[in-house]
C-alpha cells in the first residue's frame, strides 16, 4: 500500500529531531524557483502524479471566484497530505502556496476572494504542520543536503504514467529512500519556517498555526 514507508517507521519507533535551520541556500530556492522548473508529473501524490498542480496553482493565484478557487485548493489539498502522510510532490507545491497565501494576505482587506483563500490556506498549512510535528516523533537519517536534490534522476518516477507501474513501484521495499522521505517533512517545514512573517497572533487560526510551526523547531 501506498503509506508502508511511514507505517513501518511508526513500528520502529523512531524518533526525529526538530527542524530549526534555514540556510541562505534553501531560502533562495525557495523563493527563486518557477512552476516550471518542477518536472510534477515525475512526482507522486495521494492519488497518483502531479501533473495538474500547475494548472490548480494558478487557479488559486489568479483568485477568480471562491467556486474555482475551493475545488482547485481541494484537489491540491487531497493530493498533498493524506492520514499523515507527505508526499514528493507536498514541498514543491508548499513553496508555490507560501507565494499565493502571500498575495491573498496582501489583497484580503478589499477581496472576498482572497480573504477566503487565506482562511483556507491557513487550515491548509497547520495540517501539514501538525505532520510534520507527528512526523518529529519519529527518528531520521539526515535530510538531502538540498530542496532541488529531491529532483534528482534516481528519485523521479517514469516520464510517462503508467498505473499498474505506479502500484508495483510502491511495492518495492525502499519506494522512497529514508532521507528522500525525510526530506518531504524537512523541506516542507522549511517553507512554513518562511510563513511566520505573514501570521496574525490576533487572528486564532494564524496564532494556531505559529504555535505548532515553532514547537516544530523545538522538538
Amino acid at each position: 500500500m501506498r503509506n508502508n514507508h511511514w507505517s513501518k517507521a511508526l513500528l520502529q519507533g523512531r524518533i526525529y529531531k526538530g527542524i530549526t535551520i534555514m540556510d541562505t541556500v534553501t531560502k533562495q530556492y525557495i523563493e527563486t524557483v518557477k512552476v516550471s522548473d518542477i518536472p510534477w508529473h515525475r512526482l507522486t501524490t495521494t492519488y497518483g502524479r502531479a501533473t495538474d498542480f500547475p494548472t490548480e496553482l494558478d487557479v488559486l493565484w489568479n483568485m477568480e471566484s471562491i467556486e474555482v478557487v475551493d475545488a482547485a485548493g481541494e484537489a491540491l489539498a487531497q493530493n498533498i497530505e493524506h492520514q499523515l502522510t507527505l508526499w514528493h510532490a507536498t514541498p514543491f507545491a508548499m513553496i508555490f502556496l507560501l507565494r499565493i497565501f502571500k498575495k491573498a494576505q496582501e489583497e484580503r482587506a478589499h477581496n472576498e476572494v482572497a480573504q477566503y483563500l487565506a482562511e483556507q490556506l491557513v487550515e491548509l498549512f497547520t495540517v501539514i504542520a501538525e505532520c510534520i510535528r507527528d512526523g518529529l516523533m519519529l527518528e531520521h537519517v539526515d535530510p538531502l543536503p538540498n530542496f532541488e536534490d529531491m529532483l534528482n534522476e534516481e528519485y523521479l518516477w517514469s516520464e510517462e504514467y503508467d498505473e499498474d507501474d505506479d502500484v508495483l513501484r510502491y511495492e518495492e521495499e525502499d519506494v522512497f529512500p529514508d532521507d528522500l522521505f525525510f526530506s518531504f517533512y524537512y523541506y516542507s517545514q522549511q517553507v512554513l519556517l518562511l510563513a511566520i512573517p505573514l501570521l496574525d497572533t490576533s487572528n486564532e487560526g494564524e496564532a494556531k498555526l505559529l504555535g505548532i510551526i515553532s514547537a516544530n523547531r523545538s522538538v
